[in-house]
């Protein structure tokens, strides 16, 4: 539960329909494996104490009756249990019948909340039996005591603000205002469906969309928990397609007629920082009523997968080349519409024969085909200095006359020695000067060029290094428009590697391939023996690590310690957890340090959900102090 992690479970019992004792007791056997399994929130089908498929029998007193009874039994026998159990049953209120979720906790019954919508149609006569919930809430007794009764209940945690649950049952999903929509815009994270869904073809990829898309739309986490096996047949198969979803994301799905305790975790701190951020509240806390109860805080073991690469997911092939056609197309337009929309006649462009300069020239080549035009009108400009090795000039080269681009080389040590010369800097020292020399000097001679020819330059500098502040100010820093501004390093890796594969060009493919296998560099540098001397993950840590960072820090908010966490099961084999807590440590340091550059960014098209552009991102002020973030990594 630190952290925010809740684990919840859907359980669905194989039940005997009508037999209240026997189903009780199938109950009671998945709380106590839940209970193993530390879970803390455990959701039972609709029905599940009578079963769903009771027909007329629930007309008959002595079903609820016994119904009942083994419900009172379940909140004695699970005193002491801190798990929130939503168990689904008849109840009686009146002259009217209900069906029900009961909301428990350490043997408390602490609410019972009524389905509102009840299907009549084609195989469902739930109308036929119950009584639709009322809008007002009230109480209803339940052995010696009274209970809240209504809709609009909510179940908080007070030791966690953001552990707040709310239960619609079966159809109440499908209607056109689900009961979940208020209970979200009342304060509730996690919303608790007790279903009887039955099975038929398709409607399992339909009741899937509707899970994931109703979690979406409310920003919650969202247990679904259906009938199975055990119910009658008569005319309809139950198949247990139990399924947690989180914000659109399906977490874990039971597979149909095991009759199978599914669990997972939530991010309920996640989902509140979400909220935050979108400022979503229905400001509807006054017409629910909050029933608090209170667990005790503990780390929750983690079984989700926690992605190492989450701007670059493992996919299956089909998603891959989704979201790769989907990311070079937002460049492409954004880069196609600056083009159109100031006549630019050129493109200019550094080439390196790095990855970020590889992946900028091809969507420069992307954005001229799309634009009908000339790839010559491409300016590929290569400008070998004191750390150019001959493996990246060469692939700079090879990728350019596969393209098909204009390409140019501009010696520029000479003029770069001068300048040194010019501001009494020693040649043979290599300090910040030194190397910010050539890297503006590149910078001036693609601006000249663009002015030359009447292009722009197109910038090449990718998110991670901006995050990390890893630019020339001034130098690669600047640019007419990035089209790499909110693309990370693992994601420009991502993206060439596709290319790559796709490209369906043997010789295209081979330098591509040999890019992403060049260490990431700079070059500014003297090289040694014609060998990259300078290797900036040496100097500033992975980027793996850093992209994680960012993706967790800037996406969700997270705090350095939860990062840490994560981090820790994410490259769990790969990086110790001294080396996660020393380039974290960088990570924060140079974030807040460098924001200055980041201040006042060319333009760049928008990719994903996470961007720095201090026109809409991110926006932090330059002397903004790292003193908190920094301190919780040292008391780690």
């Amino acid at each position: 539960m630190k952290d925010g992690f809740i684990r919840v479970a859907a359980a669905t019992p194989a039940v005997k329909v009508a037999d209240c004792v026997y189903n009780k007791e199938q109950i009671l056997a998945y709380i106590q494996q839940a209970q193993e399994q530390q879970v803390k929130v455990l959701v039972f089908p609709e029905l599940c104490l009578t079963g769903y498929t009771c027909g007329d029998l629930f007309l008959q007193d002595a079903l609820i009756g016994a119904a009942e009874q083994a419900l009172l039994e379940i909140a004695e026998q699970t005193r002491g249990i801190e798990m929130l159990l939503m168990i689904g049953l008849p109840v009686r209120k009146g002259t009217a019948l209900y069906d029900c979720a009961a909301v428990l906790y350490e043997g408390e019954i602490l609410g019972i909340v009524p389905k509102r919508e009840l299907p009549d149609y084609a195989e469902f006569s739930d109308g036929r039996w119950f009584t639709p919930a009322p809008e007002v809430l009230s109480e209803v007794k339940l052995g010696e005591r009274y209970i809240p009764f209504g809709t609009n209940l909510l179940f908080g945690c007070a030791q966690i603000p953001a552990l707040c649950v709310a239960a619609e049952i079966g159809t109440d999903l499908w209607a056109m205002v689900p009961p979940s929509v208020g209970h979200t815009c009342a304060g509730a994270t996690i919303v608790a469906n007790l279903s009887a869904s039955d099975e038929l073809v398709g409607k399992g990829d339909y009741r899937r969309l509707l899970v994931q898309a109703q979690s979406a739309k409310t920003v919650s986490g969202y247990i679904y928990c259906e009938a199975g096996t055990g119910e009658s047949t008569t005319d309809m198969v139950f198949a247990g397609h139990n399924m947690i979803g989180e914000n659109g994301v399906l977490l874990k799905e039971a597979v149909p007629f095991r009759n199978e305790l599914i669990c997972t975790e939530i991010d309920v701190n996640k989902l509140y920082g979400e909220r935050r951020k979108m400022h979503m509240t229905g400001n509807m806390e006054d017409e629910y009523l909050l029933l608090e109860f209170d667990m005790q805080l503990q780390k929750t073991p983690l079984s989700r997968m926690v992605e190492g690469k989450p701007f670059a997911p493992k996919e299956s092939e089909t998603e891959r080349i989704k979201r790769c056609e989907s990311i070079f197309a937002i460049q492409v337009n954004g880069l196609k519409q600056r083009m159109a929309h100031i006549h630019a006649k050129t493109a200019v462009i550094g080439i390196s024969g790095g990855l970020d300069s590889c992946l900028a020239l091809l969507v420069t080549v992307k954005a001229m085909d799309a634009l009908q035009r000339d790839r010559r009108d491409i300016l590929a400009v290569t400008m070998p200095c004191f750390g150019t090795t001959s493996r990246t000039k060469s692939n700079a080269q090879i990728l350019c006359e596969r393209l098909g681009v204009s390409f140019e080389t501009v010696e520029i040590s000479k003029s770069v020695l001068q300048h040194l010369e010019d501001i009494k800097h020693p040649v043979d020292v290599y300090d910040a000067a030194y190397e910010n020399a050539q890297a503006r000097e590149r910078t001036q001679v693609l601006m000249d060029l663009a002015n030359k020819t009447g292009g722009i330059v197109i910038g090449t500098g990718d998110l991670s290094e901006l995050a990390l502040g890893w630019a020339t100010y001034n130098g690669d820093h600047m640019s007419m428009y990035g089209v790499n501004a909110s693309i990370p390093k693992t994601l420009v890796q991502y993206l060439v590697d596709y290319e790559a594969d796709t490209c369906g060009d043997d010789r295209m493919r081979t330098v591509l391939k040999d890019i992403l296998s060049t260490p990431i560099s700079p070059e500014l540098l003297p090289a040694e023996e014609n060998e990259i001397a300078q290797k900036t993950e040496d100097l500033v840590g992975p980027y793996e690590l850093h992209d994680f960072c960012i993706y967790q820090m800037m996406r969700y908010g997270f705090a350095p310690d939860k990062i840490y966490r994560l981090a820790k099961e994410a490259f769990a084999g790969i990086f110790d957890d001294a080396t996660i807590l020393k380039w974290m440590k960088v990570f924060y340091r140079r974030f807040f340090s460098q924001q200055f550059k980041r201040s006042c960014l060319p333009d760049g098209p928008k990719v994903g959900a996470v961007g720095l552009s201090p026109r809409g991102d991110w926006r932090m002020p330059s002397d903004a102090n790292a003193r908190i973030w920094q301190q919780v990594l040292e008391n780690l």
